[in-house]
Order: C-alpha cells, then sequence, then structure tokens
C-alpha cells in the first residue's frame, strides 16, 4: 500500500521494524505476556493484515520534501486486474479543477480497459512484479523479528489504544538472508502493541551506524528514520493510517540523497479478493 521506488520501497518496510525514543513510562504489567508473545502474537496479525490489503481501497495523501522542492499530492487506491492504479484526485491539498478532474477519469478508463485487453503473458508480468515488491517489503519486516532482540520496557496509550512499549536493538548474531535486510543490522527501534488486539499501533525506527543497501550501492546514513502509525478497518484487520521517513543516504559514494516524506491514509473501503473493476466503475 505504500508506493515503492528505490527508498520509499525500502523505509515502507523499515518503518514496520522497530523504533528508539526516549524510555517509555514504567508500568507495574501485572501478568502481562512476555515481549517475545506479544511479539509472536503481533507478527501472526500482521501477516494477516498483508494478506488482506490490496483488497481494499484507499485515500492517500503524499506531501513530499526534496531539496527545496515540496509536492502534495491525494490519489484514490484502486485495484484493478491484480495490481494498484493510483488516480490523482487533489494537488497541495485542493480538489482537481473539472477540466483536470475529467482528464483523471479518461486516464483510469483507459487504464481499465488497457488491463482488461492485455496479453496473458503481459497481465502475469505485471502482477508478478506489484506481487514480487509485496514479498520484498514483507520479507524485511519479518525478518525483523529475527534480527533483533526485543525488550518490554513500559506501557503507553497511542491514539486513544493501551499499548505494550517494546524496545528492539540489534542482535550480533544475526545473518541477514539477502542483500536488504543487511540494512537491520544498523537499525535499532521502539514498538507500540495494542493491549487488547496485539496490533501494531505505532513503529518508530532510526539508523544509528550506516549501512549499504541494493544494487546501487547506495549507503543509508545516521539521521534517517521512519515512523509509521496503523488502525483499525473492520474485521479485526489494522492497515497504515500514517508513515513519515526522513532519508539520509549517499549513492554511488558521491550523490547524497536526503528527503522528507509524510503519507496520510483513511477511507478504507474493502472490494474483495477478486480486484474487481466494479470497485471503480
Amino acid at each position: 500500500m505504500i508506493r515503492t521506488s528505490s527508498f520509499v520501497g525500502l523505509t515502507a518496510a523499515l518503518a514496520a521494524g522497530c523504533g528508539i525514543l526516549p524510555a517509555a513510562a514504567p508500568s507495574a504489567r501485572v501478568n502481562a505476556p512476555s515481549a517475545q508473545e506479544i511479539i509472536r502474537r503481533s507478527v501472526e496479525n500482521n501477516d494477516r493484515n498483508w494478506k488482506v490489503a490490496p483488497e481494499f481501497a484507499f485515500t492517500e495523501q503524499d506531501v513530499v520534501r526534496n531539496g527545496g522542492k515540496k509536492t502534495d499530492r491525494t490519489y484514490e487506491n484502486i485495484m484493478i486486474e491484480g495490481s494498484p492504479y493510483q488516480k490523482l484526485i487533489a494537488i497541495d491539498g485542493e480538489p482537481l479543477s473539472r477540466r483536470k478532474a475529467d482528464a483523471e477519469d479518461r486516464k483510469l478508463q483507459q487504464a481499465i480497459q488497457r488491463r482488461s485487453s492485455e496479453s496473458e503473458a503481459d497481465r502475469r508480468a505485471r502482477i508478478e512484479q506489484y506481487e514480487r515488491e509485496r514479498r520484498q517489503n514483507h520479507e524485511l519486516m519479518s525478518q525483523m523479528t529475527k534480527a533483533f532482540d526485543f525488550k518490554l520496557t513500559g506501557e503507553e496509550t497511542v491514539n486513544g489504544r493501551g499499548c505494550y512499549v517494546l524496545d528492539g536493538t540489534p542482535r550480533a548474531d544475526y545473518t541477514p538472508i539477502n542483500r536488504e535486510t543487511e540494512v537491520l543490522k544498523g537499525m535499532r527501534g521502539r514498538l507500540w502493541v495494542d493491549k487488547e488486539e496485539f496490533q501494531w499501533v505505532k513503529v518508530h525506527a532510526e539508523v544509528f551506524q550506516p549501512v549499504e543497501y541494493g544494487l546501487f550501492v547506495a549507503k543509508v546514513q545516521p539521521g534517517t528514520e521512519f515512523t509509521l502509525e496503523m488502525g483499525p478497518v473492520g474485521g479485526g484487520i489494522w492497515l497504515p493510517t500514517r508513515f513519515s521517513q526522513d532519508v539520509n543516504a549517499d549513492v554511488m559514494f558521491f550523490w547524497q540523497h536526503k528527503t522528507s516524506e509524510h503519507d496520510t491514509y483513511w477511507g478504507y473501503k474493502r472490494t474483495g479478493p477478486e480486484n474487481m473493476r466494479a470497485a471503480v466503475e
């Protein structure tokens, strides 16, 4: 659901890892489950959320600052024939003019027609690319539980939900399974888990030592931070409500990449596992 690019895809997955902040408020934690039990149950729930996420349409606002340039775009996110499509509906918080809105409607109908009439090979390639990106992001999330030691440090209320607070630190004996998971060795963080539903309410992560990522020798530097917030959308499913990132990276040893992004998600509507065009017609 969070858009994937050379850095956004990475940070979306990392944000679902863990975070570090000032010490959590201590509590008695009478009969509180162990950190391992909290992590186990929350990961099971997060796996279930991930599996059904493509069944939801939703609205997304992305505010991105790259150098001195700021962009603010709002989209309707919908599934068409097995992969997502973003329909632009607002710029800088203002709805599109009638002329621009009509143009976006035409683009949507063209996308529906193009996807519904594409060859079987083209359809398979398009869907496989989308699913591959989803699997890569989810793999990085799941490896977090193997890459970190977690400690239950307190309880806090976040977004009106009572939460267990867990701090995570890298395991010295963790062996990354691929180049992408190398980044986990340079992170530490904090995870807030809902006490009733064992869902991730908030995650904050930061890079504390340089780590390499990807095929182009991108080095993610300290100062890179990510925050993800999630909330219930019905049926025991939780999906993202906010995501923010500040990325500090060096690419190919000479290009410095600094961006800031703040995304908001709302209006989730379940359209079903078939990803039917009826959801947008």
